[in-house]
């Protein structure tokens, strides 16, 4: 199939590109045969893998290289037809020329010069949308059919040609009805609109009247084209591409199909493929602003983004209310704990549309991740979930937050979402996750174990070894709790949090003298601080002596008076010697850190006279 695209290459017709050749103003493209040959070859052999033999095989459109000759070639060699023939071609330089050549011929006060003048300007700033000069201002004849037509395209009328037409501009130029909805929205997870928004009826018949134009003139790279744009917006990614080759195919110079056929690598699920491509593009047109942008979204998408921010810092100088920019700038910011400079980011979003969705989900991120508001976090959360409640994102987010509240009626709300979230997508791992969260704090250990075999299933990451350790363990499968203690010991025997496992595990399961040695050579390696009081507390599990395990819980609290586990044990150690005053004095210190801890509201009943209750 290569082979074929460079035999079509090498062989097309010699007008055509000697046509091509020119270039005027300060926008110049010089690029060898050679060099683009280079470039089309690599990303046709990265696209073609997989592909059948002949791609083009199913596109509707009868192969214009079939025809004898080209019909879009001026026959009788009048500037009109000159004209119309560089204008039908879509090629920059011979767009340019065309312009140059009604300026020239003074024709730009006639009907003619002012129709093609209008035409040339629409197309270069439809196809070519980077072209940095000024361009004829439209001014369109009333006497001209393609006025009617382009009017009436404004208006969103699509005019169908006349049956017996021949004239290509009258196929091509309907087309301008639907382009104000074909490069809607561009970053990650929001390529292009709903295909409700789209007018679904008019696309046979574009297919159709693009068919017959690319029939009329095989030399023109149009029909291709803007059947790879239609292709991009209804989402036929692979269609897409095999007509940016096609319109490739027919010009080597038309550069626009190779940033088509990256695009539609990145809007195909492959940014990595993509961000190699725009790579080597924007290299090869450093001023192209639309290659600036594809390469940053490529990167973004491919989750590198500090290579996006700065490219994104970039198009934002030159267009500081692109809104999709500015999403994802807020959005890299926020995931690089940027706090401060996402909000200014933020606020210029919500002077845009402050109902978006994303502008909405990134701002409930900033304010529990950045202010640690998880009030004012959840109130964004619910204006996503009021105008789609079946949001998944925001629903996961919003049970995280609620799970995780110190308020029971969070509880509650948290419980009920997750149960929405469990209709929605229950095999979802983000789900399972959810639902073993709340089992754990539920402290309902068997439910919790079944989610965790599940989650097993399909991954094991450091926290699903923790959950496992504290689940069997729960559960009194001691052994089992030391397989999950051990593997984390393995993965990283310097994390002090693995080693508190692992020494813990090795106590439950008898294995005393072994814990002891790791212990006494932690707690001499280990500064002041919370994390030498929660070895303390270990070795207090170790001591035979009651009062010499007393000892060790006040050292731990020493070190960190809020420490739980150690308040509980001296708790219970009075507790159990009836010095109820005593007792009461950790109980108070411990309900005050977690006054939900089912373990303690038990006891807090026990209690509840000398609590004062």
């Amino acid at each position: 199939m290569a082979l074929k695209h460079f035999l079509t290459i090498c062989t097309y017709p010699k007008s055509v590109c000697q046509r091509n050749k020119r270039f005027s103003g300060g926008y110049r493209f010089r690029i060898s045969l050679t060099s683009l040959f280079c470039v089309y070859f690599t990303i046709f052999l990265l696209f073609s893998c997989g592909s059948s033999p002949d791609r083009t095989a199913d596109t509707g459109f009868n192969d214009p290289w079939q025809i004898g000759q080209i019909a879009g070639q001026p026959a009788s060699g009048s500037i009109a037809e000159e004209i119309r023939y560089l204008t039908e071609s879509g090629i920059l330089s011979s767009m340019i020329e065309a312009l140059d050549l009604i300026h020239s011929r003074n024709l730009g006060g006639t009907d003619f010069g002012r129709m093609m003048n209008g035409i040339n300007t629409m197309l270069i700033r439809l196809v070519y949308p980077d072209f940095p000069e000024t361009l004829p201002v439209i001014d369109l004849p009333l006497t001209f059919n393609y006025t009617r037509i382009i009017r009436e395209a404004a208006r969103g009328v699509y005019v169908n040609p006349p049956e017996d037409s021949t004239d290509f501009f009258e196929f091509i130029l309907p087309f301008f009805t639907v382009t104000d909805q074909l490069r809607a929205v561009t970053f990650a997870g929001q390529n292009n609109q709903s295909n409700r928004d789209f007018p679904m009826a008019l696309v046979p018949i574009i297919t159709r009247d693009l068919e017959i134009a690319a029939n009329l003139n095989p030399a023109s790279v149009l029909p291709f084209f803007f059947m790879a744009l239609l292709n991009e917006r209804l989402n036929n990614f692979e269609a897409a591409e095999r007509f940016h080759n096609m319109a490739y195919a027919v010009s080597e110079m038309f550069f626009p199909a190779l940033i088509g056929i990256a695009r539609t690598q990145r809007l195909s699920g492959n940014p990595q493929t993509a961000a190699g491509l725009f790579s080597d593009l924007s290299v090869r047109f450093p001023n192209s602003l639309e290659i600036r942008k594809e390469l940053a979204i490529s990167f973004f998408e491919n989750r590198n983004l500090q290579a996006a921010l700065p490219i994104i810092n970039e198009v934002l100088i030159s267009e500081p209310r692109n809104a999709d920019f500015i999403f994802m700038r807020a959005f890299i910011l926020i995931e690089q704990e940027s706090f401060p400079q996402a909000g200014p980011a933020l606020d210029t979003l919500s002077s845009i549309n402050p109902n978006n969705r994303q502008y909405l989900f990134l701002r409930a991120r900033l304010q529990f991740e950045g202010n640690r508001n998880r009030e004012a976090a959840l109130n964004y959360l619910r204006s996503i979930l009021q105008t789609n409640p079946n949001d998944e994102e925001a629903l996961i987010y919003a049970v995280t937050l609620l799970l995780e509240s110190p308020r029971p009626a969070d509880h509650i709300e948290g419980r009920e979402l997750l149960q929405r979230l469990r209709t929605l997508s229950g095999s979802s791992i983000n789900v399972m996750s959810l639902s073993l969260r709340d089992a754990v704090t539920r402290e309902s250990w068997q439910e919790a174990l079944g989610f965790l075999n599940n989650i097993l299933a399909v991954r094991r990451t450091v926290q699903d070894l923790i959950d496992g350790f504290h689940i069997e363990r729960a559960l009194g499968n001691n052994a089992r709790a030391l397989v999950f203690a051990r593997e984390l010991y393995a993965q990283d025997p310097s994390n002090n949090e693995y080693v508190l496992i692992f020494i813990s595990s090795l106590i439950d399961n008898g294995r005393n003298d072994e814990a002891s040695r790791l212990l006494e050579e932690r707690i001499r390696a280990t500064g002041r601080g919370p994390m030498l009081s929660r070895f303390y507390f270990l070795r207090s599990r170790l001591q035979t002596d009651e009062n010499a395990a007393l000892s060790d819980l006040r050292a731990s609290l020493f070190e960190d008076p809020r420490n739980l586990d150690a308040l509980i044990a001296i708790f219970q150690i009075y507790h159990r010697r009836r010095q109820e005053r005593r007792a009461v004095h950790y109980l108070r210190q411990a309900l005050a850190i977690a006054p939900n801890h089912p373990q303690l509201q038990r006891y807090e009943r026990e209690y509840a006279a000398l609590l004062g209750r």
